[in-house]
């Protein structure tokens, strides 16, 4: 049977807003509701290792169909966490950038991440799948 604790019974740092989570706050549950729809956290995490291009992120973010990026890249658009710039060039190129509000996620999902490194059980990874590559910091490894 699974221990259950608080977050304050496990020994985490005062944050001054101890009662954050101990009553619904429409902001939070926005937030989430935002990252965490499908295929949302995948995208995002993509962008915030540098994948700017539609191209970049599809290839990012295995079995990801057109439809669904190109419905949620509008969806973060809506939301100010990603801004569409076209490039005016021969071709014309387009990108889609993290604005501020989208960078500031970077924190919550390298924490997210190494949650799910401890917790989550998986099947053995394909060959050339490496969790961890895309938790290095802007200039390390690759």
């Amino acid at each position: 049977m699974a221990e259950h604790l608080s977050a304050a019974q496990l020994g985490a740092e005062p944050t001054g807003d101890e009662d954050c989570l101990s009553v619904f706050c429409p902001r939070f549950h926005t937030a989430v509701e935002i990252i965490g729809r499908r295929w949302s956290g995948a995208i995002l995490r993509a962008m915030l290792s540098g994948a700017t291009r539609y191209t970049d992120i599809v290839a990012a973010v295995p079995k990801l169909s057109d439809r669904l990026l190109s419905e949620r890249l509008k969806e973060f658009e809506a939301v100010g966490i990603v801004d569409r710039v076209v490039i005016p060039e021969t071709p014309v190129r387009v990108e889609y950038r993290l604005t501020r509000k989208g960078a500031e996620l970077d924190p919550a999902f390298r924490e997210l991440a190494a949650w799910a490194e401890k917790w989550i059980e998986l099947p053995p990874l394909p060959d050339g799948v490496d969790c961890q590559e895309s938790l290095l910091q802007p200039g390390e490894g690759r």
